[in-house]
């Protein structure tokens, strides 16, 4: 799998939310590659937490759905990376802030450093899993409902 994979996915399954292709693109990886080993940093400031992972050359890989919008932050490396505009090729330094209801997925063409950053008191790891990630996008719709937030679903 490689970014060519990433546009295939881009193209096709048209009336599907970009949740819902990312989602089946992970099923693919699943079946017909190996895991990859993806370090995960953890950092604590006043009220912010960031969670930074190094992403290997030559990896395919998908996020996870955020509930909330992020600050997200490519300090190394080179990464195609599927959005609801299709493939986009972004390079270090790339900073951008994603919508509520993002899922992604990316090609690493080389080694890179991405960080995700949230707004939270809490230094809690899985309790801030809990409060900024859904588990699936049933759950993010439930979570839109009672937040009345806009929801992003490509």
């Amino acid at each position: 799998m490689s970014e060519l994979a990433l546009r295939a996915m881009a193209e096709s399954l048209d009336p599907i939310s970009m949740i819902q292709k990312v989602t089946i693109l992970e099923d693919g990886i699943r079946q017909e590659l190996a895991p990859v080993e993806i370090p995960v940093k953890h950092y604590f400031a006043l009220n912010t937490y960031a969670r930074e992972i190094t992403i290997p050359k030559g990896t395919v890989l998908t996020g996870k759905i955020h509930k909330t919008e992020q600050l997200n932050i490519l300090s190394k490396g080179d990464l195609s990376v599927l959005t609801e505009n299709g493939v986009i090729r972004v390079q270090a330094p790339f900073t951008v802030v994603s919508p509520p209801g993002t899922k992604r997925a990316a090609y690493a063409h080389e080694e890179c450093v991405w960080t995700t950053i949230h707004s939270t008191p809490l230094k809690d790891v899985d309790q801030i899993e809990l409060e900024f990630i859904a588990q699936s996008e049933q759950e993010y719709l439930e979570f839109v409902k009672t937040t009345r937030e806009v929801p992003c679903l490509g």
